[in-house]
């Protein structure tokens, strides 16, 4: 691990509480450790399972092998939280454990909370009885945004903060400002409240959307066996989400929909979805290092948070302007086989799921970030290019994927400590520059880059293709069909 002096961003006066310690908890923990100054002896970390336990017992933190149901979150997370003086931290890292009301109960508690996804209990994402709106992303976070419109203020809750949602959220901020500034706009640039100003600003630019475009190029060191998922984070995430319907911010430019869209009845109306999975829908995006690429439209909160954020709205108060906003994801390679032998098997998951850790990859970088399209200069991708090697010398525990996810934990940390009576908070509403500078150091190359690159570029030109030649970002030209 390369020699630095760690700054300490904060004092946790209270206990700290992780839920979860699977691939991304392992990889907080050194960081929690590195960044605050906290009573350890007030730590303690919740999970059904025990793998590793060891990370804990040698730290002489304290583990509880138990998973947290509706039945017994109040009564068991209670006593944990509120032990002694000060004011705690729930880091909720865990699946199958509502976020919603685990958020809740910190709030009435007094205690700060933050987690990486609105996570629901236990049974939702394969709820055959439900049916496919009531099973997107949008309504969890609906639930959430309702709750904050119920109860306004209060103790922090920071919603939605890994690499995405939430650190892409930042890079959009960041990205805007630096694309307006090289088309020479005339403009200040908003606050962190302004939400209408950071709106206004993305129509005066001309953007007509958003990718999360994300290239992992990770490589394992033996090639992957049949009748495994492997990953690069958590298997049981991805394989829930991607079993979620494909799900995107819907842009006030499209002109066309395809025929098995729905649009949502309730709330802010800011998305729609399609009636099949989103991890066996492609769609085409470009990244810095491969360039042109397929990606999977895999739900993400982001997708309809972002496209809502930098929502304007008339008089009537009918959407004026809002960008189309979705996941463009291309995991590792391991995981699209993963993917493809999961799907050819109709849908149903391998039984053995393995996280590929940092010992078992041997190179390759997570190129994560957002391709900001549409405008004058036709595209801007703004992100990071973190590498496994870099991972290695900075932070423990984990690949490179993995600490995009923690090292945004560890910035929304920061900023609720900085901020503990914001109420109920996305990361599209916090401070992206404060954000960034904590979590800079853990991102490798942070750069942006312009591409001339269009939807209907590339193509072999060799079969008839509905397109609209007129304008090349309307999604009829990004979605495979």
């Amino acid at each position: 691990m390369a020699n630095k002096d760690w700054p300490i961003h904060g004092e946790i006066t209270g206990p700290v509480v992780m839920i979860g310690f699977g691939s991304i908890g392992r990889g907080t923990l050194p960081l929690i450790e590195r960044h605050f100054n906290f009573d350890k002896s007030r730590m303690v970390v919740i999970d059904p399972v025990d793998t590793d336990r060891k990370l804990l017992d040698e730290r002489g933190i304290k583990f509880v092998k138990e998973a947290v149901t509706p039945a017994n979150y109040e009564a068991f997370l209670t006593p944990l939280l509120t032990e002694g003086e000060g004011q705690g931290f729930c880091v909720n890292l865990s699946v199958d454990t509502s976020s919603l009301d685990l958020m809740k109960l910190c709030r009435r508690l007094g205690v700060l909370y933050i987690d990486t996804v609105v996570e629901p209990w236990l049974g939702f994402y394969f709820d055959t009885t439900a049916d496919n709106a009531s099973r997107t992303n949008y309504a969890l976070r609906e639930t959430v945004r309702r709750e904050k419109q119920k109860n306004p203020g209060g103790t922090t809750a920071v919603s939605c903060c890994g690499a995405n949602p939430g650190m892409v959220s930042w890079f959009v901020k960041k990205g805007l400002v630096n694309l307006a500034r090289d088309m020479k706009l005339d403009f200040e640039e908003p606050g962190p409240d302004d939400r209408e100003g950071w709106a206004a600003l993305m129509k005066k630019a001309g953007v007509k959307g958003i990718h999360i475009a994300e290239r992992d190029t990770q490589r394992a060191r033996n090639p992957k066996p049949m009748d495994v998922f492997w990953n690069t984070w958590s298997v049981e995430g991805f394989v829930s989400e991607g079993m979620q319907p494909a799900e995107l911010g819907w842009g006030t430019h499209e002109k066309w929909k395809p025929e098995n869209a729905r649009e949502q009845k309730e709330g802010c109306k800011a998305a729609i979805f399609l009636e099949q999975p989103g991890a066996n829908t492609r769609v085409r995006t470009w990244c810095p290092t491969p360039g042109s690429q397929y990606g999977f439209l895999v739900t993400h909160n982001e997708s309809v948070s972002i496209a809502d954020y930098f929502t304007l709205r008339g008089g009537n108060g009918e959407a004026a302007y809002r960008p189309t906003c979705h996941y463009a994801y291309h995991p590792c390679n391991d995981a699209v086989l993963s993917l493809h032998e999961m799907f050819g098997a109709a849908g149903k998951p391998q039984p053995v799921q393995h996280v590929l850790d940092e010992n078992e990859l041997v190179d390759g970088i997570d190129e994560l970030g957002v391709l900001i399209y549409g405008h004058d200069k036709n595209a801007y991708w703004y992100g990071s290019q973190l590498s496994l090697e870099e991972t290695r010398e900075i932070a423990p525990y984990q690949n490179a994927t993995g600490l995009q996810v923690t090292s945004a934990v560890l910035a929304g940390m920061v900023w609720a400590l900085e901020n503990p009576e914001a109420g109920i908070v996305e990361t599209d509403e916090m401070d992206y520059r404060r954000c960034l500078e904590i979590q800079l150091p853990y991102l490798g190359p942070v750069k942006g880059y312009y591409t001339d690159w269009t939807p209907i570029d590339e193509r072999p030109g060799l079969f008839p293709e509905d397109l609209d030649e007129e304008d090349p970002w309307q999604f009829r030209n990004i979605l495979v069909r």
